[in-house]
């Protein structure tokens, strides 16, 4: 395990990984930060980053990761000796090169099937539509991959953790490996959760160090990276993230979205204008929200922008201007819109354009 791994790599003394020769890795995905690691403690230690199911023994896929490896999300690698991999479509077609697929598995490491269950066996062992004779049937993963130009093999996730988001498929696994490259972030995993406004996001965080990333700075990292509908609305500090006895995340433990906030530090700072507060209620009516301080991001609190259409023709019914909706994007807290509502009705009131704001103290001033 990884976890395992880097605890080996921070506190074992020198002298007793001298005679290391090899160091494999499995059971979870491998990221850059325990290859750096691993290379700038033993640099002359072979590590491979392996691959396999339960059902298919011990592993199916191996590589041989380089010093200099770059690669996001680090491969893992190509079949082992009679063993084989298949990449289908939902008809157990192959799928081309880069596409990603279910990996099915094949060859002389294949389990029998299931004790006493032979429904999940038929199931799970499907019969190979490539191959005859004793290798004739295909474990059926549930894990995706796709295979790379130079024929090695990249996971990239769990068929189960797609989920839909607002009519658009999202893979969990995608947004989990884009926040893995932060270099504040440990590790990390998303989930998808139930709440007023329907399905949210929500990331869950290990920090790699004692500075802790804010959520703006994770957002703004993921939005260079990802498309809107795929950036969670929650991101959530933990110290370790809760696991299963065979050490996989365990989802069901993390705490709820709602409850991870009711139990951090309350720094709520309520409406300081007649106009923050008027925003501040439509806010609550849109995203479902009990109260919204002025420090508050439309985002954070589950908007998106399906939501900032709706927000956008609220507020031009209520103070009759137009705010565009690239402001949201720009000063996406409830303090930043409304100090935006409050220039455009300046600017109604005079008939004349602003092409600024100053900041003076606690006074602005409004150039024309």
């Amino acid at each position: 395990k990884r976890q395992v791994y880097n605890l080996i790599l921070t506190y074992a003394q020198a002298h007793q990984l001298d005679s290391l020769k090899t160091v494999i890795v499995a059971g979870e995905a491998c990221h850059q930060e325990i290859i750096q690691r691993h290379y700038q403690r033993l640099p002359q230690t072979a590590l491979y980053n392996e691959y396999g199911p339960t059902e298919a023994t011990v592993w199916s896929t191996v590589y041989h990761v380089p010093v200099t490896e770059v690669e996001t999300p680090l491969p893992i690698g190509r079949p082992i000796a009679n063993t084989q991999v298949f990449i289908l479509d939902k008809h157990h077609q192959p799928v081309p090169i880069g596409v990603p697929g279910e990996m099915y598995i094949g060859g002389d490491g294949l389990a029998r099937g299931y004790l006493n269950q032979a429904e999940l066996t038929a199931e799970s062992f499907i019969p190979s539509p490539f191959q005859d004779g004793s290798n004739s049937r295909l474990y059926k993963t549930g894990d995706l991959a796709r295979y790379m130009p130079d024929g090695n093999i990249q996971f990239l996730g769990r068929v189960d953790h797609q989920v839909k988001i607002r009519g658009y498929r999202v893979e969990l696994d995608e947004i989990q490996l884009a926040l893995n490259q932060h270099p504040r972030i440990g590790e990390n995993v998303v989930v998808a959760w139930e709440s007023e406004r329907g399905q949210q996001l929500a990331a869950y965080f290990v920090p790699a160090s004692e500075s802790v990333p804010s959520s703006e700075q994770l957002r703004s990292f993921l939005q260079a990276k990802l498309p809107d509908y795929l950036l969670p609305t929650a991101f959530i500090s933990l110290e370790a993230l809760p696991v299963t006895p065979n050490g996989k995340v365990d989802r069901r433990s993390l705490p709820r979205p709602d409850q991870a906030r009711d139990a951090e530090e309350d720094t709520f700072v309520p409406p300081h204008t007649d106009t923050e507060a008027t925003i501040a209620q439509i806010w609550q009516e849109l995203l479902g929200v009990n109260r919204v301080g002025r420090h508050e991001n439309f985002f954070s609190l589950g908007g998106h922008s399906l939501l900032i259409m709706q927000l956008v023709a609220r507020l031009r019914n209520v103070f009759e201007v137009e705010l565009p909706v690239n402001s949201v994007f720009e000063k996406p807290t409830l303090a930043g819109t409304a100090e935006q509502i409050e220039i455009l009705l300046w600017a109604k009131h005079t008939s004349q354009e602003p092409t600024g704001v100053k900041t003076d103290g606690e006074r602005e001033e409004f150039e024309i």
